[in-house]
């Protein structure tokens, strides 16, 4: 089951990509973060590839933070997007991140920023990554998860059942934050991590907000997605239950963005390994200074 459409979300991201830099703060935002994490890692990376890069998302989040020289040797720019690539500088391929086309320990870092939560089977693309990086190699990625547009989503699911009787698929499923450690653990990453960054943007009505998604090219792409657009009657109920539910005092009104950064490591004999169950040498109830108690045993009071 493919739950995405890649060559609609292609002709989208075509279409997005002229005007792109007027729509991009989300994603110069996660490249900003990606970057901070790249310089706090003790040591450089020969080759590099960003997957889904848009026009180069993290080659200029690179040139904003004025990275360290020869922190990444060669960067690859790579996106499923030829007009987005189009206007990237350095090395670019048009490529999939579905079908990755890096051999098999050929790099040192793998990035993606905001792009993975278009594809159909993370976990087999997150298999692909790490077998493209060589041992120790790092992999950093933010993409849309959690609560993203829950608020879009609930308005436009209201108003299409109360004005058409019935509801399609309009936002995409988002990755849940505890999800993407184990989608990495899966994967064969060692020491994954993932964190949220919760974004609220405010808009001054939910027609902005719908702009704004097609500015940046992440319009519907569901495969089961309705051919025939939104009818104004239905398009116009949606914006008065969001203003209802989510309205803000000055009229304005809320979109959440949750951006779910996860980091992962290509296993290599030299990282931490996890203690073996019953190591330990010292007392968890030493080391805090009270009394340990059977499970189930009552605090005297």
């Amino acid at each position: 089951m493919r739950v995405f459409d890649r060559t609609t979300l292609r002709r989208r991201r075509d279409r997005a990509a002229e005007n792109f830099p007027s729509h991009d703060f989300l994603v110069r935002r996660a490249g900003e973060d990606i970057v901070e994490r790249i310089a706090g890692v003790n040591r450089s990376f020969g080759v590099a590839a960003d997957l889904g890069a848009h026009r180069g998302a993290l080659r200029q989040a690179m040139a904003d933070a004025a990275l360290q020289d020869g922190k990444i040797g060669t960067l690859i720019s790579a996106d499923l997007s030829g007009e987005m690539l189009r206007h990237a500088t350095g090395p670019k391929i048009v490529a999939d991140e579905e079908m990755l086309p890096f051999a098999d320990r050929s790099l040192n870092l793998a990035t993606s920023i905001l792009s993975l939560h278009w594809v159909n089977d993370l976990p087999g693309t997150l298999i692909q990554v790490r077998r493209a990086l060589k041992p120790d190699g790092l992999f950093i990625a933010a993409l849309f998860g959690g609560e993203t547009l829950t608020e879009l989503r609930q308005s436009l699911g209201e108003a299409e059942i109360e004005c058409e009787g019935g509801l399609s698929p309009r936002i995409s499923p988002f990755a849940d934050l505890r999800d993407m450690g184990s989608l990495l653990q899966r994967a064969g990453f060692a020491l994954p991590v993932a964190d949220t960054d919760r974004v609220i943007v405010r808009y001054a009505d939910p027609l902005r907000l719908m702009a704004e998604l097609r500015g940046m090219g992440e319009t519907n792409a569901l495969s089961e997605r309705r051919r025939t657009p939104l009818r104004r009657a239905t398009l116009i109920r949606a914006a008065e239950i969001y203003r209802e539910k989510f309205g803000l005092p000055d009229g304005r009104v809320p979109a959440t963005f949750d951006i779910v950064i996860v980091t992962g490591w290509a296993p290599h004999e030299s990282q931490q390994k996890p203690l073996t169950p019953g190591s330990a040498e010292t007392r968890l109830a030493d080391a805090l200074g009270t009394v340990e108690r059977p499970a189930g045993d009552k605090t005297p009071r």
